[in-house]
């Protein structure tokens, strides 16, 4: 008996679980099917089977038999299997699909001459088909292709790259690969990479991401020159052990030195997350002994407000950053912080308690100039805004006990209680204010005839006022011009301090900010007396459709009403009646190219007291240009150039040179050459620095192959041109 009706057909092939639904019969196309729209996946055993078909025919009885032709389709929520012919099999209750036959989910698509669909396990066998993975625009062919009703795909003697069709720059072939497109996660045995039909790599086993997701396994090597290390090899191997905890294993061969063993294990939970690092070198070929670093940090956020902080870091000799840290920041650390810190903030009240010692790993710097251990340190601070008549109260206290192992040590107590009164306007602002400043000393250690004890008390008063005016640059235009004029008035009488030891006070840098504190000092052991006035002036053109800044111009200066009598041991007393000019101006020149400069400069011959300045053109985000200049009087003159800009439509120039004109020589330059095609590419970077603070330089050559949605093999030359070109982002990834 023949059928034609598809509702008769449905009941015969869904005699287990399912409801059929009547479709209209059509004839459906065999190639370019629109993808169907995502449902809610069903309650299990809720599925539902949809069947169209261009011809139906159909055979009830005991063995019921169907076969389908002019094109059908088969759908359940948001996977559909096409073909042009399709027959019932009742011995394995599955359909035999051939001719043109497709399959589509949200993640996969996959063609081939003939599969078999068995619907009552929800798995269909393509025989001699072609892939593409949508989540990584990936692409393959295997001679088998078997996805099961979860979405994972199983292949054997299959071909995978993320070059287009038509090309096969790189190649991953394998006995047999296991795709999870939920997870996003595969897995490969026997595996070959061919790059230009070149094989490069075999493994036995691999394991892979098919998206951004994290996966256990061996991560990009590194190969390359580390200088006066030899060249070296790094294995890193990524062990993702839950959602909230990771760790990388690393393996570094150094030919000149031995092997490096590194891990770093990270965290992550609803109130802590921390790192823990630890590199390891035994038996240091040139150095003769074993050398390690250990570094922990931690941040820790308790429900009842408090938090916690841990920085800890420890290297078993001072050349450690030098010889095996690669960069000229690294080499010029000299200090490793190790604190431990609790603190807490409240509507009015915080406090913060912190345990804190530094390693030097500077042998130039003596015994007496190294920092102070803090053990312990106790900081409460108070602030009652808006109170009665528009006061504000506010308190800044600090208990610390300094120690080391040459020199004074002790207890310090400072507190500064203080009240302002703020009034501010449309258009302008006003804040006199009165403090009182108490400090005291409990010491130890000191020097014949000097006291064991002392103490400090000062009043300090100020006034902080300023304008806001702005005017229309031009009638009818939306160009606004601001004047932001402030000036600051302090008076601190003279005490004598030179019998104070110095525990953490300097005197810092003058800037702009610096300008308008209070104190010149940085630190509690000293306060300057002062008659000064803080005169400083802003003015902004500001854009109102844009929103943007396009010129920002200001300049200040500090003039001192009486002379200064406060210093720090072996600094000579400041007789000058104003300080430095200090000025900064930002232009925006043009949509894409910006000029910034900021200058100090007083009297006399040597006016210029430091400099700094810097223009970047950027037409694009592959199109980027960066000049400066920094000096400053007798320490440093730099001049740094770097670029990233391209040559052709695949070929990129990178580089930067840092060249110091004070010392005539360069810091740091590289020349790179990147390439990028559809599916890969190439860096070559060429770099000399100073890698040690005796001015030891080192060369090398970096070359880094990325094979795109897959690894890169080689250097890491991409975070050695993020470092030193301001404003690069890697094209190729």
């Amino acid at each position: 008996m023949k059928y034609s009706p598809l509702s008769a057909v449905a009941v015969l092939l869904l005699p287990v679980t399912g409801t059929a639904q009547q479709a209209p019969v059509c004839n459906l196309p065999t190639t370019e099917q629109p993808a169907l729209p995502a449902t809610e996946n069903p309650a299990p055993g809720e599925e539902t089977l949809v069947i169209e078909a261009g011809k139906i025919e159909a055979t009830l009885g005991d063995r019921p038999q169907a076969s389908m032709s002019g094109g059908m389709r088969i759908s359940s929520g948001n996977r559909s299997a096409g073909a042009d012919t399709a027959v019932y099999d009742p011995d394995s209750l599955a359909l035999l699909l051939d001719g043109n036959v497709e399959y589509r989910d949200p993640n996969t698509n996959i063609s081939s001459d003939s599969a078999v669909f068995s619907y009552a396990g929800g798995q269909i066998i393509f025989n001699g088909a072609e892939f593409q993975l949508g989540l990584s625009g990936s692409r393959g062919a295997a001679e088998k292709i078997a996805i099961s009703q979860e979405g994972t795909l199983s292949l054997d003697e299959v071909s995978y790259t993320t070059c287009p069709p038509g090309s096969n720059d790189w190649l991953l072939q394998a006995a047999d690969i296991d795709l999870d497109t939920s997870t996003g996660a595969g897995t490969a045995r026997n595996v070959k990479l061919r790059f230009q039909g070149v094989p490069i790599l075999y493994t036995p086993w691999l394991s892979f991401p098919l998206g951004d997701a994290r996966k256990t396994g061996l991560l990009t090597p590194e190969i390359g020159s580390a200088g006066r290390s030899g060249n070296e090899i790094s294995l890193p191997w990524y062990w993702n052990i839950s959602n909230n905890y990771d760790a990388t294993l690393t393996p570094r061969l150094l030919t000149d030195r031995g092997i490096q063993l590194g891990n770093e294990f990270r965290y992550l939970t609803e109130r802590h997350e921390g790192m823990l690092q630890v590199e390891y070198l035994a038996d240091d070929a040139l150095y003769n002994d074993s050398r390690h670093l250990l570094s922990y940090q931690n941040k820790s956020q308790f429900a009842n407000g408090w938090r916690n902080r841990i920085d800890f870091r420890q290297t078993s000799d001072s050349q450690f950053f030098e010889d095996l840290g690669g960069s000229l920041s690294a080499s010029s650390i000299t200090h490793l912080n190790r604190s431990l810190s609790f603190d807490y903030y409240g509507e009015n009240w915080s406090f913060l308690g912190r345990v804190q010692d530094y390693q030097t790993i500077d042998d130039a710097i003596a015994a007496d100039d190294e920092p102070y251990q803090r053990l312990p340190q106790m900081r409460v601070q108070g602030l009652w805004p808006n109170q009665a008549l528009g006061f504000r109260y506010s308190l800044d206290s600090e208990l610390v006990y300094f120690d080391r192992d040459v020199g004074v040590t002790g207890w310090r107590l400072d507190a500064t209680p203080q009240v302002e009164w703020p009034v501010e306007r449309s258009g302008w602002f006003v804040n006199p204010s009165l403090a009182v400043r108490h400090t005291s000393y409990e010491l130890d250690n000191t020097l014949p005839g000097q006291r064991d004890n002392a103490n400090r008390t000062l009043p300090i008063a100020s006034i902080d006022t300023g304008l806001i005016l702005e005017r229309q640059v031009k009638s009818g235009g939306n160009l606004i011009q601001t004047l932001e004029p402030r000036m600051l008035y302090v008076h601190i009488p003279y005490r004598d301090q030179d019998h104070l030891p110095v525990f953490d006070t300097i005197t810092p840098d003058l800037n702009l900010v610096q300008l308008y504190r209070p104190n010149r000092f940085l630190g509690a052991d000293r306060v300057a007396d002062t008659d000064q006035l803080s005169i400083g002036v802003t003015s902004r053109i500001l854009n109102t459709s844009s929103g943007k800044e396009l010129i920002s111009a200001t300049i200040g200066q500090a003039r001192f009403l009486s002379s200064q009598g406060v210093r720090l041991p072996e600094q000579a007393i400041d007789a000058t009646a104003s300080s430095d000019y200090i000025a900064e101006m930002r232009f925006l020149l043009h949509d894409n190219l910006n000029f910034d400069v900021g200058h100090q400069w007083g009297k006399g011959e040597d006016a210029t007291t430091q400099s700094e300045a810097r223009l970047q053109y950027r037409p694009s985000s592959d199109r980027i240009v960066n000049l400066s200049y920094r000096f400053r009087r007798d320490s440093l003159e730099q001049g740094d150039i770097s670029w990233s800009w391209p040559l052709s439509e695949r070929w990129r120039f990178v580089g930067r040179y840092n060249y110091s004109l004070r010392d005539d020589k360069a810091l740091e330059q590289f020349y790179g050459l990147e390439f990028e095609s559809c599916c890969w590419g190439l860096r070559l970077v060429s770099r000399r620095h100073i890698s040690t603070r005796d001015g030891t330089q080192d060369s090398s050559i970096g070359l880094q192959l990325v094979l795109k949605g897959m690894t890169s093999l080689g250097t890491a030359a991409d975070k050695l041109l993020e470092r030193g070109i301001l404003g690069y982002e890697p094209e190729l990834r």
